[in-house]
């Protein structure tokens, strides 16, 4: 049997439109994980993708249980136990999206503008992962076998931090498998400078809370003498950095592995300059530890933002009041070796040490994820570059990427496979903002690499 990745892709091509078309019915179903009045919508996505997947010969497809949102399970072992096998995972959840929020067009009507998809959902990540499940069809429909075994993983989760994916993982060690995990939902710079992620930040996440008198005070009678919790909290919070922008935590850099010289050549090559990121984000200046570039600052270096504020009166018209209480919420992006619980205790004894003792502070974790780094020299990682050159048709950089994905360093602790991030989305796709959208050229594109990529992993 001839398994021919060239027909694989020239079918890819000639079902391009079909491809789209199936891709609109997905993101039609606005399958929001975070909003319980979607919960039918999200079962139904997965029953759609379950049964697509089903439609196209892949055996074992599974709506499986959590404690939350279905998983979908689906698998083509046709190569034989002595070929690899690679895992895909994709999330088929999406954030929410409202025409009040700026979008042109309805979020869950999709429509084609001048090349692009427009929809929320349409590139993280129901386009990115849809683009596997198109490679496995092309070879399927043409050599009618695909040079490796594929598994599919998809979650509905992700976008509320995946929490059941991973006691999913560890009871499903043995049906999950693989030599290789595969994910598609990261970006590019621009088209012609393909990215292969290879570490991705962790996450801390915590919550403060300031109180001081029992209820709000009139500011008349009060003020003067009681230290206003709000003020108490800013005064808190202006104690987080060091004036050269560091993170003035004790002990909060200790772990940090250090970027190597091969590494920040890596980075340097998709390095943003002052002018790019200042047109990027609208801010009136760039801002942080100067003794890293702006590209190492916001991808390979540990952070401590605060997401949000509230205390007081907010209303229309005046309310002269000294607050009971005020909050905030934290968010610390990590890197590698860095351990969130570590870091939320580091934190927390920090803020407690610099609290006035004329208030009181609690603080409370919500959420954690871990970090990953895994090396770029590792065969399946090189395999996936030559997939890029092959199908893409470009040499694509490794890359660290700012964001997180907790179930990549779930991959490599618990099923010790190595997890490679083939990105095909453009940075500029405005993922979770209004009018998200997805170039077609792109999603093509990626349906030929990750073709090829199977290829690559066969020869491996």
């Amino acid at each position: 049997m001839t398994i021919s990745s060239q027909e694989a892709r020239a079918f890819s091509r000639t079902q391009g439109a079909r491809f789209v078309e199936e891709l609109f019915a997905f993101l039609r179903i606005p399958s929001l994980s975070g909003d319980p009045a979607y919960a039918p919508d999200v079962r139904r996505a997965a029953e759609w993708l379950a049964e697509h997947m089903q439609g196209l010969g892949l055996a074992q497809v599974q709506v499986m249980e959590t404690a939350g949102h279905p998983v979908v399970y689906g698998e083509w072992l046709g190569a034989g136990p002595d070929k690899p096998t690679v895992l895909v995972y994709g999330h088929y959840d999406v954030v929410p999206a409202e025409m009040s929020d700026g979008w042109q067009t309805p979020p869950f009507e999709p429509v084609e503008r001048a090349g692009r998809i427009y929809a929320r959902g349409a590139t993280d990540d129901k386009g990115q992962l849809f683009i596997h499940v198109k490679a496995l069809e092309a070879y399927l429909k043409t050599s009618g076998a695909a040079p490796i075994n594929v598994k599919f993983l998809i979650e509905g989760e992700e976008e509320v931090s995946s929490p059941n994916l991973r006691p999913f993982i560890e009871a499903h060690l043995d049906l999950l498998k693989a030599d290789v995990c595969v994910i598609s939902d990261s970006s590019m710079r621009t088209i012609d400078e393909p990215a292969i992620t290879h570490s991705l930040r962790g996450m801390t996440y915590l919550e403060i809370e300031v109180s001081g008198p029992t209820d709000d005070l009139h500011s008349g009678f009060w003020g003067g003498a009681t230290h206003n919790p709000a003020l108490a909290l800013i005064e808190i919070l202006g104690k987080l950095y060091h004036p050269d922008n560091t993170i003035a935590v004790p002990g909060f850099y200790d772990d940090v592995v250090s970027l190597t010289d091969e590494e920040r050549a890596m980075i340097a090559k998709t390095d943003l300059s002052e002018a790019q990121f200042k047109q990027s984000t609208g801010v009136p200046a760039v801002w942080g530890d100067r003794t890293y570039t702006i590209r190492e600052r916001v991808s390979a270096r540990p952070t401590l933002d605060i997401n949000g504020l509230w205390s007081g009166w907010s209303g229309p018209g005046p309310k002269t009041i000294i607050p009971a209480k005020a909050s905030a919420k934290l968010s610390s992006r990590l890197v590698a070796n860095q351990n969130p619980h570590k870091i939320y205790e580091q934190i927390k004894t920090y803020i407690e040490s610099i609290t006035p003792p004329t208030v009181k502070v609690s603080v409370k974790l919500l959420t954690t994820g871990e970090p990953a780094l895994i090396d770029f020299n590792l065969p399946a990682m090189q395999a996936a570059a030559r997939a890029y050159e092959k199908g893409w048709g470009a040499t694509p950089v490794f890359t660290r990427g700012g964001g997180s994905i907790p179930v990549v360093a779930d991959f490599v602790t618990l099923m010790e496979i190595p997890v490679v991030m083939m990105g095909y989305g453009l940075d500029d796709d405005g993922l979770h903002a209004p009018n998200e959208s997805y170039s077609i050229e792109m999603f093509q594109r990626g349906i030929e690499t990750a073709i090829v990529y199977l290829e690559e992993l066969a020869a491996l």
